[in-house]
C-alpha cells in the first residue's frame, strides 16, 4: 500500500511525537557492532541506493544558520553532501562528528550540509549545535520538510551525494561512519565527473 505525502507526513509527525529527547540506540541484533565515529567497519544500517542516479536536486527552499530561506541550487558548482537529521534521531546524532570532521577533511572541495528536519525550529537546532561546537557543520534547517517530501525520504539519517552539476549519485538511508575508507570512496565519486 502507498501512502499519499499528507498521511506519510502524519506518520512522520506522530512517530516524532513518540520519540524521547534524544533516545538511546542500540545497534540491530542482526548487524556487527559499530566500534564508533572514525573507525573502519561498517555501519550497521547504512544502504547505499543508486536508483535515483542522475536526478536534479529539488528546489525546495529551507533556511541557512541565519534564517534566509536558501535552496540546495545555491551549492551548485561544488558537490554537496546533503544529510537530513533530526535532533531527537540518535542514529543522526551519532554519525554528526563524522560528518563535521569530513567538512575539514574535505573543505573547499564538498559542501556538507547538515539540514535538520526537527519541526521546533531554530532554537531547537541551534542549541543542540551550540553543545556540540562542531568545527566545519552549521545548523539549516527546513521546518516544512519540504526537501525531505521532494526527496521521498522517510527514513533519518538519509545521507545524499550531489556533483557540482547538482545531479544526484547516491544516496545512503541509516547511519554511515563519514571518516571510513569505504565512505570516503563513496565520496570520491562527486570528483570523478
Amino acid at each position: 500500500m502507498r501512502l499519499s505525502f499528507p498521511a506519510l507526513l502524519l506518520a512522520l509527525l506522530v512517530t516524532v511525537s513518540a520519540c524521547n529527547e534524544e533516545p538511546a540506540w542500540t545497534p540491530r541484533h542482526d548487524a556487527p557492532a559499530w566500534s564508533g565515529p572514525g573507525t573502519t567497519d561498517a555501519p550497521p544500517t547504512g544502504r547505499l541506493d543508486r536508483t535515483r542516479a542522475g536526478t536534479l536536486a529539488p528546489a525546495a527552499a529551507f533556511l541557512d544558520p541565519d534564517g534566509t530561506p536558501a535552496s540546495l541550487a545555491d551549492f551548485r558548482g561544488t558537490p554537496l553532501l546533503i544529510n537530513l537529521w533530526a535532533t531527537w534521531c540518535a542514529p543522526c546524532v551519532a554519525e554528526m562528528p563524522t560528518l563535521d570532521a569530513l567538512a575539514a577533511r574535505e573543505e573547499g572541495r564538498l559542501n556538507v550540509l547538515a539540514l535538520s528536519q526537527d519541526l521546533n525550529g531554530a532554537d531547537k537546532v541551534d542549541a543542540f549545535f551550540a553543545r556540540h561546537r562542531f568545527a566545519m557543520l552549521e545548523p539549516y534547517i527546513d521546518p516544512q520538510l519540504a526537501i525531505m517530501a521532494e526527496l521521498k525520504v522517510d527514513t533519518l539519517p538519509t545521507t545524499i551525494l550531489y556533483d557540482a552539476a547538482g545531479r544526484e549519485l547516491w544516496r545512503m538511508t541509516g547511519i554511515a561512519d563519514w571518516q571510513s575508507e569505504a565512505t570516503a570512496r563513496l565520496i570520491a565519486e562527486a570528483f570523478e565527473r
